[in-house]
């Protein structure tokens, strides 16, 4: 089966969504003074993160933890949970990839959402090609959008994208939208950022390292959405 490398799409319409996204805010607001929610409810994983597979078809996995990002992400999420882990393909000389998952129990405000994005476009890729968004392949043959970032200076290649419900989304906008409305519908506010790390060999184009980290994605997947609650 062929896998598809992802056509990029620049982002754009930014302030236009911002406002659209604003008004819904808003409106979600006013609807959750009226319908007064119960208590919200913060569901445990299904699967922890740590069960995730150490082998994913030739990749080996090590756990790395990063003490610094570890040190925050407990200070914001709580009793969430994170997963630093890098893969190497034994088969094949190329680069790792480096998987960070963070699962948040709890609505996700703007600091959260702040220190997530910092965490998934860390200070070694600026500076960067503009945010770009691309398709990633599920085996069952549907596909979502992900965020783009290519390190000009550390020629490291990035994607990342947000997980609420199970929806994945590319969209901090979205992400926030539907953390609200779920909120309001469901009493639920939780969520996780997936991010997808790997440097670029001498010559080696982005679109290259790309096709690599989709192709390591493309198995991840189904065993991520075993761990992320839907």
């Amino acid at each position: 089966m062929q896998l598809p490398s992802g056509t990029a799409t620049p982002s754009a319409g930014i302030a236009g969504r911002s406002l659209r996204f604003a008004t819904a805010a808003v409106l979600m607001l006013a609807v959750a003074l009226l319908l007064r929610p119960g208590p919200h409810r913060y569901p445990s994983l299904p699967v922890s993160l740590s069960s995730l597979p150490m082998r994913i078809d030739d990749w080996s996995g090590t756990d790395t933890p990063d003490m610094g990002v570890v040190k925050e992400t407990l200070a914001l999420l709580g009793t969430g949970e994170f997963s630093i882990r890098e893969y190497k393909n034994a088969s094949e000389p190329q680069p790792g990839i480096l998987l960070v998952v963070e699962y948040f129990p709890t609505h996700a405000s703007d600091a959260i959402f702040d220190s997530m994005k910092r965490r998934a476009t860390p200070h070694m890729v600026w500076p960067s090609t503009p945010r770009e968004v691309v398709q990633i392949a599920r085996p069952d043959g549907t596909s979502f959008p992900v965020n783009r970032y290519v390190g000009l200076t550390d020629r490291i290649l990035v994607l990342y994208w947000f997980q609420v419900h199970g929806r994945a989304l590319a969209s901090e906008g979205w992400a926030k939208y539907y953390l609200l409305s779920d909120s309001i519908r469901t009493n639920r506010s939780d969520g996780a950022l997936v991010r997808l790390t790997t440097p670029m060999l001498d010559g080696e184009s982005p679109d290259a390292a790309q096709v690599r980290v989709m192709r390591f994605g493309f198995q991840l997947l189904p065993m991520l959405d075993r761990c992320i609650p839907r």
